[in-house]
């Protein structure tokens, strides 16, 4: 599923981070990672060749 990780591996680095990081916290974190994951696919997308061929002749 996840590579090598099981289910409990996953529940082990989970409540590792809730230790750490306490609940609420870690729903910021999520929330922040998700939208840095989601800019980067927007500006690999925005650097795409084929898309900036589409672009300038657009234009």
């Amino acid at each position: 599923m996840f590579g090598q990780f099981g289910i409990w591996e996953l529940v082990l680095i989970l409540a590792i981070l809730l230790i750490i990081f306490g609940p609420s916290r870690l729903g910021d974190l999520g929330s922040s990672l998700g939208k840095g994951i989601s800019g980067f696919r927007k500006s690999l997308k925005e650097d795409d060749p084929e898309n900036r061929e589409e672009k300038q002749s657009g234009t």
